[in-house]
């Protein structure tokens, strides 16, 4: 068996042998010099999460440079990898097979990138093959010849040329790049540091309601345009594709038109990576987009910016998970680049490292904030409870309707709904016990149409008779209401008004300045021309009620996020009584905010306050991101080995194993004191990797819902 089966530690003696020019297994003539390659193998067994030695091929030999995609012999079986390196000697003292053949000459692998994918791999507890799936686009041949038509490959450009570091006063007129950041006391000191090449890191709190050319795109794109003028690249990366419309809409006028480049998963196998491939060669120098452009190889970076860390969006769902903040981090680092990140809130993940003093605060004053917020109204609180006995309960309450009918006199308004679909769930109208499916005890809603009640898990309908398991009553209501059912509604009670629904698959940008009624799930809310005249928040119980460590942190994000396509405000919405006109924002079910933290956060546009109070309250519970915590899932026997080793390594299991109807098991493991709980996890999954062991089990650090 000629593959190679253990590689010598870096920390061994090297036992280095000269190879001989001429290879014995194959009677093939290997390279003159530095003969040994290092190949990272892509598999997805954690033992093997190492380099292999091979032999290069004399006719390999100008193509088999470090960065290549390869093809070896391993374990009787073909593999896909990359080449590390080439060196003259080899650690492994046996015979070494040669490399099947180069896929394609093109380094697509940096040095800074598979630093970065080591260190996020490390983090986690994965693999670097798992990374650098997420790291490295598939190969396109198609782009790659027409990239080399058009005379590209081997005319890379030039690495950028540091420039004299200007002041932001003394950029060019294409932009007035200080207005941006004006209402900010650091802003003008974070551009002149990322011009100058320096690695400051920020948490950027943006303000709402601004205009178009002080709005958060314009912001960004002025920062950009800093690092730029430094001659460094800059990543920019926001969670989906109508944020990358927005950003590049505010950085054409700044940037030149080639040296920008769009990754976003929409974009098509061909476009993508003919994009990956102008980074690589140095033919642009700013990469926008969404989650896979934190590892754009953009040369010299000097900036990595993320707006909304907080949204999941930006949490990668295949293995080992990193999130877009971390990553993004941890290249900052290496790279010896500005970070700065950036939203309308603080994650508390974010408020974290603010408050262990590695991240730098970046925010307007308390006045100009209360300057540029809109008007909230709680529905129920103060005199409005005296005039309308109902607000607390009621779904729309008064106080909403007349906002949305004063609203609709001048412009759009919106509506904000948790949920999607038409009734979510339904219940006993008795005593108000959910009614489940008696096949899979999944919850049973309704779908558009008049149609039976049906389990939303299995399709199953309802028995249209079933009596209620706890007292027997025959009767439903709804008890979670569903944004086409709520745009159903609202058409009836506003005939004759423009409806416009935004959510799941059918997501709208942008509504003109006219009048309509736009009923939008969280995240899918219509950027309005000039603003929206009204914006109500409904079912706030819903997302507050949500069974999630983050549940207040994420529903003050997305309340936020709806309330700052509000217009800006104006000065005649200062009393009691203007509250209730044109330019508010309502919201509908929720208690007084003084006993709810994310209400009250929302009324004193506190995003900063909420994240300190989530942050000092998981530092005393030893919650994450104070303690990392792993959430192990899996078939039961499966998770209760890899568990067992975690304990074994000192970690905390937080209750039993119990399997579910399917034989599935979730069990939250805590890092203890017996060292970093990533660590453990890795090693883990290589033990039960070299056993072969049959279950799937999927670990996953750092996650918020840790009821999954």
């Amino acid at each position: 068996m000629t593959e190679q089966l253990a590689l010598a530690s870096q920390s061994e003696p090297r036992g280095s042998v000269r190879v001989a020019r001429r290879n014995p297994a194959t009677d093939r003539p290997v390279a003159e010099h530095d003969p040994i390659a290092t190949v990272l193998i892509d598999t997805p067994l954690a033992h093997l999460d190492r380099p292999f030695e091979y032999l290069v091929p004399a006719e390999l030999d100008a193509d088999a440079q470090p960065g290549v995609r390869v093809r070896v012999r391993f374990s009787g079986r073909d593999h896909r990898g990359y080449l590390i390196e080439r060196r003259a000697d080899a650690e492994h003292e046996g015979r070494l097979t040669p490399l099947r053949t180069v896929v394609s000459p093109e380094r697509v692998l940096t040095p800074d990138v598979l630093a970065a994918a080591r260190a996020v791999a490390d983090h986690y507890g994965g693999t670097v093959a798992e990374v650098l799936r997420l790291a490295v686009p598939p190969r396109h041949a198609r782009a790659e010849k027409s990239a080399a038509a058009q005379g590209q490959k081997g005319t890379e450009a030039p690495p950028p040329e540091p420039g004299a570091s200007a002041e932001p006063e003394e950029l060019d007129d294409r932009v007035a790049s200080l207005a941006p950041w004006a209402a900010y006391p650091a802003g003008a000191a974070l551009l002149r540091r990322i011009g100058a090449g320096q690695a400051p890191a920020a948490s950027w709190v943006a303000l709402p309601n601004q205009p178009a050319d002080r709005d958060w795109p314009a912001a960004v794109a002025a920062v950009v345009l800093a690092a730029r003028r430094g001659g460094r690249g800059a990543v920019v990366v926001v969670p989906d594709h109508r944020d990358v419309d927005r950003l590049i809409v505010a950085l054409k006028p700044v940037l030149d038109a080639d040296d920008w480049v769009r990754l976003t998963a929409d974009q098509g196998p061909q476009a993508r990576y003919t994009a990956y491939l102008r980074l690589l060669r140095g033919h642009a120098g700013v990469a926008v987009g969404t989650r896979s452009a934190a590892w754009a190889p953009v040369r010299d970076p000097g900036l990595f910016l993320c707006w909304d860390d907080g949204d999941d969006l930006l949490r990668e769902p295949r293995s080992p998970y990193p999130h877009v903040r971390e990553v993004l981090r941890i290249r900052s680092r290496a790279a010896g680049a500005a970070l700065v990140l950036g939203g309308l809130v603080r994650s508390v993940e974010v408020h974290a490292w603010v408050s262990a003093g590695a991240v730098a605060e970046v925010g307007a004053p308390t006045a100009t904030v209360r300057a540029t917020v809109p008007a909230v109204v709680v529905a129920g609180e103060g005199m409005a409870a005296a005039r309308d006995a109902a607000a607390h309960t009621a779904r729309m309450p008064s106080v909403a309707w007349r906002a949305l009918s004063l609203g609709l006199q001048s412009g759009p308004v919106l509506v904000q709904v948790p949920r999607q679909g038409y009734v979510v769930s339904v219940t006993c109208a008795d005593c108000r016990t959910p009614v489940r499916c008696p096949s899979c005890e999944g919850p049973v809603g309704i779908s558009a149409g008049g149609r039976a009640p049906s389990c939303r898990w299995c399709g199953a309908t309802a028995p249209a008779t079933r009596a209620c398991r706890s007292c027997g009553s025959p009767r439903v209501r709804a008890s979670a209401i569903g944004a086409a059912r709520t745009a159903e509604e609202l058409g009836r009670a506003f005939p004759g008004v423009r409806l416009v629904s935004s959510g799941g698959a059918h997501v709208v940008p942008q509504v003109p300045a006219e009048v309509a009624l736009v009923v939008a799930t969280p995240g899918a809310e219509p950027v309005a021309v000039g603003g929206y005249h009204a914006v109500v928040l409904l079912d706030g119980w819903r997302l507050l009620d949500r069974a999630a460590l983050d549940a207040s942190a994420e529903t003050l994000r997305r309340w936020c996020a709806a309330a700052t396509l509000m217009r800006p405000r104006s000065p005649t919405q200062e009393g009691s009584e203007a509250r209730v006109a044109p330019g508010s924002v309502v919201l509908c079910g929720v208690p007084p905010h003084g006993g709810v933290s994310a209400v009250e956060a929302l009324v004193r546009w506190d995003p900063v306050g909420l994240a300190d109070r989530e942050w000092r309250e998981r530092v005393e519970l030893g919650l994450p991101p104070a303690v990392r915590h792993a959430l192990v899932r899996g078939p039961l026997t499966g998770v209760v080995d890899l568990v067992a080793m975690l304990v074994n390594a000192g970690h905390v299991a937080l209750g039993p194993a119990m399997a579910d109807g399917q034989g599935d098991a979730a069990v939250v493991v805590r890092e203890g004191g017996g060292g970093s709980l990533a660590a453990a996890v890795r090693a883990a999954r290589a033990t039960r990797s070299a056993r072969k062991a049959s279950e799937v089990v999927v670990v996953r650090l750092d996650v918020a819902d840790l009821v999954d």
